[in-house]
This record gives C-alpha cells, structure tokens and sequence, in this order.
C-alpha cells in the first residue's frame, strides 16, 4: 500500500462515467468532510478527465456554500460527467485517434492539487488508475454505477435508486398486464451483468427473468409462461436484463451516430419470441435512461456520503491507489489494482439468484 502526504492541501474530485442517482451526495460527502475536518481546499473538476484537458481547464473551488440541502436530492452530478472520450484514445475530428493522458496530467498539475479522489465504475476505474500510475497522482476511487459491477463492493452508488424505478415500472405494468390479459416485457440496463433485473424481478413479482450469467433456454420460458396459462393465470411479468445472448450468442446492440456502440433492443426479440411460442399478447417496454435519473433513495444517500468522507479520511492518512467499498456491511479500502477493470457478476449460487429460485422465477435453464 503506497501513502502520499499533501503539500498544498488541495484536492481534486471529479465524476466519471454515466450518471446515477447519488452522486451529489458522494461530491458533498467529500467537500463536508475535506473541509470541515481536514481543512482543504476542495476542487471540483467539471465533465471528468475531460475538464482537464480543455484550455482553459474547466473547475470550480466547492465550498460549503454550494451545498444547499437541494443538493442532496438532485439526480446525476453538479460536476458534470462524460462517458466518452478515453485519453488514451481520445478522438479527433479526423477520425484518428491521439494519446491525451499527458495532457490530463499536466492539467492537474496546473491546478496545484495534492490528490484526486474519482468517482466512478470500473471502466472509469482503469482510466484514472493508469493515469494516476503514469502521473503519480494519489488516488482515491468511489464506485458508482447502476450496474453494480464494481468488483469488492457489495454496493454501488445509484444501484438500488435504479432497482427501485425498475421496480415501480413493474408496478405500473402489472395492473395493465392483468386488465388485458396479456405478457409485459420489460428490458432493463446493466450492461454484462443482470443486478438490476433479478432484484427488480424479485421486488416486482416476475415470473421470468433473463441474465448475462445465465445461459438462456427459450423452450424453458416458454414453458413457464405456458404452465402459468394452465393455472389460471392471464397475465405475466417477465424481466430481461439488456446485455443477454440469444441463440447466436450475441448481444443485440446498435451503432449510433456518434459512434458509439450500445446495448438495448434485445427486449424486442424476446418478446416476440415469447408470443410466438405462448400465442400470448405481448408488449415490450425499454426503461432505459430513466434508471439512472431522479433523486437518488435513502440508501444511495447514505452509501454516497459513507464513501465519500472515508475517501477523504482515508487520504489524509496517507494511503493512495485505493477504492473505498462496501463490503460486508462496512466502509473498507482495497487495492486499485484489484478493482480497476475488473467486472462483478451475479453468482449463480449466489442470495439475489438463490431467492428468484426460491420464488419460482424462472431464469431461462
């Protein structure tokens, strides 16, 4: 474990990656506690790495002044976040790409700070760890992200405010489902991991639930549903996470004008799976963005001000390359090499898969 002291007494924390609820509390947790235990000063850097490498540098010295009580309430970030634009690779208008990271680096330098405390999931995690490598910045990583794929962390922020829209969907799809007799669909976020949709499938009551960890059987869904038909039932709630594999073993993603490559749509074909195997109305619905926005829930709240003053603590006591985690009911520090790019995926002898079993969900084996 490598430990740094601070000369100049300032910090910098940035947001990175896609937004989620919770993350103005992590950045109000940091500046509460930097300032008001350690005496710092603290620097907000606005659209992560990306506000370093503009010139002039895009900051904002936070103080207690910023954070009003609204600020723990509001959804995605004050600072600003981009989920693009790696420095490593960064694009230029010629559609080449360039090696930036120096640039991030002397930004940093420019302002004066001591340290970087960074906010974000793993694939944020191994962009700031290889720059902080490259330009011995201390660093202190806070896992946020509504896949909950931070590896060591039981917890990410903005997980479980985002269970709890995927949940409220399905409250809203339920009665409309029964009314008309017919099969809801609805696809959930999480990239390569299926966090959301088994807890939201638990919380909500589905009786089908699709997964990037589970190998998907078609004929096994279709006999679920076709069993729930021979029961009396005359609807069905059915969950489907967006980065499963359908019998090609790819996941369905789409090339949008940026660019950029993204999950979604999978949801489409399963149902129309589901409908021509059960003859059953089918409707699909695609939350997507609208998981990771609105005021974070109590939880969140908690999670993000928790991490976000050990952070500092955990700084001012010399420790850096760090990420702080929540891991067995407590606020710990573990190595970032040990959680830069690394993925956490459902176990599927795991409680959140276990407990779906235990319903009677069935996850397509």
């Amino acid at each position: 474990m490598s430990h740094t002291k601070l000369k100049h007494n300032r910090i910098g924390v940035l947001t990175s990656g896609g937004d989620c609820a919770g993350l103005n509390a992590a950045i109000r947790a940091v500046t509460y506690r930097a300032i008001n235990e350690h005496g710092l000063t603290v620097v907000g850097i606005y659209e992560g790495t990306a506000g370093l490498l503009d010139r002039p540098m895009k900051f904002e010295e936070l103080t207690l002044k910023i954070f009003t009580g609204n600020i723990l309430r509001l959804g995605g970030t004050i600072l600003g976040t981009v989920n693009k634009g790696d420095p490593y690779e960064y694009p230029m208008p010629d559609g080449t790409t360039k090696d930036r990271s120096s640039e991030v680096i002397a930004g940093f330098r420019a302002l004066n700070l001591d340290a970087l405390i960074g906010i974000g999931g793993d694939g944020s995690m191994r962009i700031l760890s290889r720059l902080a490598e490259q330009g011995s910045i201390p660093f202190i990583g806070i896992p946020k992200t509504i896949d909950n794929d931070v590896a060591h962390s039981d917890y990410s922020i903005g997980y479980l405010t985002a269970v709890d829209t995927a949940v409220n969907a399905l409250d809203r799809l339920q009665p409309t489902a029964a009314s008309h007799r017919r099969v809801m669909l609805l696809e959930v976020m999480g990239r390569d991991v299926g966090w959301i949709a088994v807890a939201a499938a638990i919380a909500g009551g589905a009786d089908v639930v699709l997964i990037p960890e589970i190998p998907i059987d078609m004929e096994k869904v279709g006999d679920k549903l076709r069993g729930l038909f021979a029961l009396g039932h005359n609807h069905s709630l059915v969950v489907c996470a967006e980065g499963i594999r359908l019998s090609s073993g790819e996941p369905v993603s789409h090339a949008f004008a940026d660019g950029e490559v993204r999950y979604g749509g999978v949801g489409a074909a399963v149902g129309e799976s589901i409908a021509r195997m059960t003859g059953a109305e089918t409707r699909v619905t695609v939350l997507g963005h609208v998981q990771r926005g609105g005021s974070p829930n109590a939880f969140d709240r908690i999670l993000a001000s928790s991490l976000g003053a050990y952070a500092v603590d955990i700084l001012c006591e010399g420790k850096t390359n760090r990420v702080v985690v929540s891991e067995r009911g407590k606020i710990v520090d573990v190595a970032l090499d040990d959680v830069a790019g690394q993925t956490r995926a459902l176990k599927v002898d795991g409680t959140l898969i276990t407990t779906a079993r235990q319903m009677g969900i069935c996850l397509g084996d």
